[in-house]
């Protein structure tokens, strides 16, 4: 009966020491976090591109959010500065990433800012980027024999657009890239300095 007793005793002790560490402290810290002056919020159309975005599980192979430059080469490869908790302050679910078998995303904006090599790129990655290893989204797109009146047709390298045919981006693909073309955190982190 007496190691019953301790026994529960260090397994609740564990838990509140683990639920301290794990839940409490982490939600003192972001509590009262207000968005940086920079972060917009979303538009109707990113929204509906960040859907399109979980849906097609791009979140499974990339990141959003660039380590500290001594846990990682982030800022070397282009990728921008360290994220902070603030930068996702519009984000629900937040779509961090546990996994970069592609680039992060956190800057994708200004990295590539054209809608065409989104597009482009979308369709077919590889034509983009040799050796790429990821997928290409063909049922984002419709192929047709000549485009209509309002259709965004996309711009292809030579060789990817099926003979005598257009590719034309759906709606969802380019709410898709909209919500891609969005992902600027260039914005300063920190106020400027006051002057004395």
């Amino acid at each position: 009966m007496h190691n019953e007793i301790k026994l529960a005793t260090g397994a609740m002790a564990a838990l509140g020491v683990a639920t301290a560490a794990l839940v409490v402290m982490p939600y003192i810290q972001v509590r009262d976090l207000k968005p940086l002056p920079g972060l917009k919020p979303y538009t109707e159309q990113q929204l509906r591109g960040r859907a399109v975005y979980i849906a097609n599980g791009c979140v499974y192979c990339h990141s959003q959010q660039p380590r500290d430059r001594h846990l990682g080469p982030d800022f070397a490869r282009g990728w921008g500065r360290v994220s902070v908790p603030a930068d996702y302050y519009y984000d629900k679910p937040h779509l961090l990433g546990s996994m970069r078998t592609g680039p992060d995303l956190f800057n994708i904006g200004v990295r590539q800012p054209s809608k065409d090599w989104h597009l482009g790129h979308l369709y077919q990655p590889r034509a983009y980027v040799p050796g790429s290893i990821m997928p290409s989204y063909p049922f984002l797109f419709t192929v047709k024999e000549s485009a209509e009146e309002g259709d965004q047709v996309v711009s292809l390298p030579p060789g990817q657009t099926p003979v005598g045919k257009v590719v034309v981006a759906t709606p969802e693909v380019l709410d898709l890239v909209k919500y891609l073309q969005g992902m600027d955190h260039t914005y300063p982190v920190l106020p400027p300095a006051s002057k004395l």
